[in-house]
């Protein structure tokens, strides 16, 4: 299990979050103007790859927020977590 370090409430268990993807993914620019291979592409294809990466998680039991997480995929390590509004994105 992992332990999330929620700005607000503190480490709190994953359980108490909901995880809401990869937080690198871009969203289409122009979404009424996409095409179908485009969205394929952004809600299906991933790289995997190792090592760090940031995800979006929704402290859903907690303060309600969302968050983004910074953690190694091999490891499980969290690097590190900021309000989602905090982190530009």
């Amino acid at each position: 299990m992992l332990l999330i370090p929620c700005p607000h409430c503190g480490p709190r268990a994953q359980t108490e979050f909901s995880y809401g993807g990869d937080a690198n993914v871009a969203r289409p620019p122009a979404p009424e103007d996409a095409d179908g291979g485009t969205w394929v592409d952004y809600l299906y294809l991933r790289d995997n790859a190792k090592g760090g990466h940031d995800e979006l998680w929704q402290h859903i039991f907690g303060c309600r927020r969302w968050l983004r997480v910074g953690r190694d995929v091999v490891s499980h390590e969290i690097t590190s977590c900021t309000e989602l509004a905090e982190s530009g994105a």
